[in-house]
């Protein structure tokens, strides 16, 4: 089995951090046999606290990878992971981990990821299964799966966020000094010749900080561009090539980062959100919600709000600084 996955596991959900106002987890690991060590590369070993019958109680599995991808996995853990989606327990593989699930027969006709590296393997394998060769994460049908290592991270991470909300996953991030989430897709980190250094990594790093700091302005691509000195299309190119997303879909996935953030921390009117998140309008706002969560700014709010529930005729005297949450760093690793 991978360390790695089982530490990045293990980190996120086996760490107490409720004194900074995390969630207090109970993590499990779970084996056919409790007795037995699981061997990991670097001469660690791994010894699992609960059987496999233990798993009907578990609210979330995820499922390291194994060390060597094409090992089969023991058909007890296939049959117990089968048994387990029937019964609408969510599943996430890391990296090598979606091998696993494959085996089980859990990703037939069904989108998922891996590694780069993994990708034509998986697909050569497992033929019925939908290989996304660009996310970072994906979800289909209650089953999630992650590209290689660090995207691990962030697919645990989303997790949370998913039921706690954007500040436990925050706060989480910020224990284990990482980004509470990545835009782009892992085309980022496929191999390709170095580039030539210039001037555009800078450019670009400068102009994402400048889009950070004023989230709140009515900024477009065409305007990030100018900050850059380039043209719109020159932009778009280098900022793709380097993030693995474009302009406007980053810039988007930062307003609905800070708007979270301001629905979990405030009690401001839905149209001063959206303002100094950069919408412009709630209804835009509740658009870009529904398409990015499923979910819609207010319900967000009641699920996760720390707050009084007040949407109307809020004093907003004492959130006078308009950046006082959207500007200075990236909304949600503060």
């Amino acid at each position: 089995m991978r360390a790695f996955d089982v530490s990045v596991i293990t980190e996120v959900w086996g760490t107490d951090r409720t004194d900074r106002g995390a969630p207090a987890f109970d993590l499990r690991r779970v084996a056919a046999d409790r007795a037995t060590p699981v061997p990991m590369r670097g001469g660690l070993t791994l010894l699992p606290d609960r059987t496999l019958t233990w798993l009907p109680r578990a609210d979330l599995i995820l499922v390291p990878g194994l060390d060597d991808h094409l090992t089969p996995a023991p058909a007890p853990a296939l049959d117990a992971l089968r048994r387990a989606h029937a019964r609408g327990t969510p599943i996430a593989a890391l990296c090598g981990g979606a091998f696993t699930l494959a085996q089980a027969g859990l990703l037939d006709g069904r989108r998922a990821i891996t590694h780069w590296n993994l990708v034509d393997l998986l697909r050569a394998h497992h033929p019925r299964v939908t290989v996304v060769p660009d996310a970072l994460f994906i979800e289909d049908d209650n089953i999630w799966t992650a590209a290689g290592t660090a995207a691990g991270i962030d697919l645990c991470l989303h997790l949370v966020r998913r039921a706690h909300g954007a500040e436990a996953a925050a706060t989480i991030a910020r224990s284990m000094v990482t980004a509470p989430f990545r835009t782009g897709t892992q085309a980022q980190f496929i191999e390709h010749p170095t580039p030539r250094a210039d001037r555009d990594a800078d450019a670009l790093a400068a102009v994402r900080e400048h889009a950070l700091r004023h989230l709140h302005e009515p900024l477009t691509v065409a305007d990030l561009a100018a900050h850059a000195g380039m043209s719109p299309r020159s932009f778009a190119r280098h900022f793709t090539a380097a993030t693995g997303t474009t302009p406007l879909r980053w810039l988007l996935d930062q307003r609905v980062a800070a708007a979270q953030k301001l629905l979990e921390r405030t009690d401001l009117p839905m149209p001063e959100v959206a303002r100094r998140a950069g919408f412009g309008s709630e209804v835009t706002m509740r658009q870009h919600f529904a398409a990015r969560l499923a979910t819609s700014p207010r319900a967000y709010r009641a699920a996760f709000g720390t707050g009084p529930d007040t949407d109307t005729d809020t004093d907003t005297d004492t959130y006078a600084d308009t950046g006082a949450l959207t500007g200075g760093s990236s909304p949600i690793a503060r």
